[in-house]
């Protein structure tokens, strides 16, 4: 079960998409940064005596640099010996080497450009470590130490401190004041300063890329076969909410020269699950949510009367005038603060948009923007995979279905058929005989002759359709005419028009709906007439299906579309007239017989064009 968080936090963006790091990873990162401090301070020590011109010969420098390496060797030891490096001893490692630098540089009497490799150390440790800000933070209070100690120097705390250790015999500490002039250190802070943003801005990107294939990623394994196609979509959605920080989301989308739109709809909820719920089709839903428009991303903000739009092409390019102020149907269904639209295409198949409603965006919103669509580019083909298994593992099932029924009707249909004749023949000899046992063999024969009916009607329906609109006519009256050889039910099929133009769904929803309804006359009605009858109008086409039989238990006249009647008809053939969006009315004459109406609108594909 997929929970969302029960308070939406805005986030940054750049936040938002902290690359994750194990506690091992942790570990590695530290052990390495402690060896390359050891090896510095190493390094360090040997520069300083090849070339001793760099340090001035002070007691106190050496001690220091020596001090540096034994805290860099105890760190690794602790490292090796503690089981999980903790913040607080990474923050307490962190300080300890901001302040080295700035000890040791005080005894440098040159420009100190080697010692100055401990600082470019600080801020790389810290780029490695986190990210731009603390990076730069860290270059500040670098910089901040070196002016309190050319303060210090500058206001005779130094030489007070010389008195105390001379005093105590030990050797001046022999700071090289020189370094701390303004112009010295203004330069110097400068550097620090720039190297802290440089660093820290090429460690955020790398880690910014990491955290964005994480997060594509973890996104790409909701894609999964097993969970379907809508709980596929459902996944997906749920992590876009939770990642930012949306109040709800929806998706709108259209499969190719096809009429409807398929709108989910999934809500922040406090404490179930979250659910991809499928709103009812309309009419108007392709100009509501499949408007046309130059943007691939949109982030619409209302204020004040008007509509803050930020959009991008498909390129990533923003666009200066944009469409997706066209959105008033929508706001007015889902009303919101904040909206963001990215639009997705599914193979050559499907396309359509998401909509996130009330989502936190950072600063950089063009970037919050770019991400969502790179992420929709990145699961489509996923997705559409999803789909295309399921359709494949559709067609094979349906294949098997089809190779179950061959073998049942040169099986078991042939067995049986064969089973009712011997019967027949013994029957007939027996009433020639005038045998007690002629009824009892009459009624098993009429048994297995149902049971063949039955297991015809069942391969019937395990068969795949392929109707369209060519072959709609001829397969209706083939339906009829094997129906009639086999029940011996008088059923005509009559149709008004010669050819009919209708998308090949709705002309196999519709050749089930013939098959349906001419079981039920055979199971309920006890008619022994009937007629199926096609008809073409302006605006629909017309199926109608009769009979003179005991008709349903209620009089008069019920409709699909009538909420005070449900239950009255048919349910599969109910179902599948939904499927169509059609139109079903039911007139029903006790002990007279019934009749079905299905009208399917022409107009749907001339509206959306398809």
């Amino acid at each position: 079960m997929i929970r969302l968080p029960l308070q939406p936090t805005k986030y940054r963006f750049f936040a938002r998409l902290r690359a994750p790091v194990t506690p091992g990873e942790v570990r590695r990162i530290e052990r390495w940064l402690a060896s390359a401090r050891v090896f510095l301070a190493i390094s360090a020590l040997v520069a300083l005596w090849m070339d001793p011109s760099e340090l001035s010969n002070s007691y106190w420098a050496y001690w220091i640099l020596g001090l540096y390496i034994v805290h860099g060797v105890t760190v690794m030891l602790l490292l090796r010996f503690r089981k999980e490096s903790t913040s607080s001893f990474r923050l307490l490692v962190h300080a300890a080497d901001i302040v080295w630098p700035a000890l040791v540089v005080l005894f440098a009497t040159g420009q100190g450009a080697p010692l100055l490799l401990f600082f470019v150390f600080v801020l790389a440790a810290s780029a490695y470590r986190w990210g731009l800000w603390e990076t730069f933070g860290t270059s500040v209070c670098s910089v901040l130490l070196l002016w309190m100690e050319s303060f210090a120097i500058n206001h005779g705390v130094v030489s007070a401190v010389d008195k105390v250790v001379t005093r105590y015999g030990f050797p001046p500490l022999d700071v090289q004041s020189s370094q701390f002039q303004p112009k010295h250190l203004f330069m110097l802070s400068a550097y620090l300063l720039v190297m802290g943003l440089l660093l820290g801005y090429l460690a955020e990107q790398q880690k910014r890329l990491r955290a964005e294939r994480a997060i594509i990623n973890r996104v790409l394994g909701r894609a999964r076969v097993e969970a379907g196609l809508t709980g596929t979509l459902r996944e997906i959605l749920v992590e876009l909410i939770s990642m930012y920080g949306a109040r709800g989301a929806l998706i709108a989308s259209q499969e190719k020269n096809k009429y409807r739109v398929f709108v989910g709809d999934v809500q922040r909820v406090d404490s179930a699950p979250a659910q991809l719920r499928w709103l009812e089709s309309l009419p108007s839903d392709r100009e509501t949510y499949l408007y046309e428009s130059d943007a691939d991303v949109s982030l619409l903000i209302p204020k004040n009367g008007n509509t803050r739009v930020l959009s991008l092409d498909r390129e990533g390019t923003r666009l200066r005038i944009s469409s997706d102020l066209s959105l008033s149907a929508f706001s007015k269904l889902h009303p919101f603060h904040s909206l963001m639209v990215v639009r997705f295409q599914f193979g050559t198949e499907w396309r359509g948009r998401i909509f996130l409603l009330d989502p936190g965006v950072g600063m950089d919103r063009e970037e919050d923007l770019r991400f969502l669509q790179e992420l929709v580019r990145q699961v489509g083909p996923a997705v559409y995979n999803v789909y295309l298994l399921r359709r494949l593992r559709q067609r094979a099932g349906a294949l098997e279905r089809t190779r179950v029924a061959r073998e049942l009707h040169d099986g078991a249909v042939q067995s049986l058929i064969a089973m009712e004749m011997q019967v027949d023949v013994v029957r007939r000899q027996s009433e020639a005989q005038s045998s007690p046992v002629s009824s009892e063999l009459g009624r098993i024969q009429g048994l297995l002759r149902e049971e063949v009916l039955k297991l015809r009607e069942l391969m019937q329906q395990m068969k795949s359709l392929e109707v369209d609109s060519d072959n709609f006519i001829r397969f209706l009256a083939d339906n009829v005419e094997r129906f009639q050889r086999e029940t011996g039910i008088t059923v005509r099929f009559v149709s008004q028009v010669e050819q009919v133009h209708m998308p090949p769904r709705v002309c196999r929803e519709l050749s089930r709906i013939v098959q349906e309804g001419l079981v039920n006359i055979r199971k309920h009605s006890d008619a022994k007439e009937g007629l199926v009858r096609l008809l073409d109008s302006e605006t629909h086409w017309i199926v109608t299906i009769e009979d003179n039989g005991r008709g349903f238990p209620f009089s008069g006249k019920w409709s699909l579309a009538d909420p005070r009647g449900p239950g009255k008809g048919p349910t599969v053939i109910l179902e599948r007239v939904r499927l169509i969006e059609g139109e079903l009315t039911i007139e029903s004459t006790p002990g007279r017989g019934a009749r079905l109406e299905i009208r399917v609108p022409k107009n749907r594909e001339a509206e959306y064009g398809q």
